[in-house]
């Protein structure tokens, strides 16, 4: 999660729909548990009795660099433990993209909506 001493602010690779899919496909089995499907931290697991994780929505969560994520998934972070030996560094990259698409889904602004689709659903400036 880092280069050169520093959290790392881009991804390595291009983020493409191929690693949004693969992202989303991980995210679905290794973090949706827990997080769950929206990203928003409440998962079968925390339903079940499990103190809930942050959600990714929170602005803290969201103000964190993609390095500090990786950071996270790979060496674990309160409750969480360490997902290195299950996931490749590949995919918890594309977890990462998956997870900032989730923030993006809650938190778009306007300006990054299409004006035909934002026109369509009645929203403006």
């Amino acid at each position: 999660g880092k280069v050169d001493g520093e959290w790392a602010t881009t991804f390595p690779m291009d983020v493409t729909e191929d690693v949004l899919a693969r992202g989303q496909a991980r995210y679905n089995i290794y973090c949706s548990p827990c997080h769950d499907e929206s990203g928003a931290g409440d998962g079968i697991i925390v339903r079940r009795g499990m103190i809930p994780p942050p959600s990714f929505h929170d602005e803290h969560i969201r103000a964190e660099t993609v390095g500090e994520l990786y950071s996270a998934v790979t060496n674990g972070e309160r409750n969480m433990p360490s997902y290195a030996s299950q996931v490749n560094t590949e995919d918890r990259w594309a977890i990462i993209a998956y997870v900032r698409a989730l923030q993006l889904s809650q938190n778009a602004p306007l300006d990054v909506i299409p004006a035909d689709v934002a026109a369509a659903k009645g929203w403006s400036n």
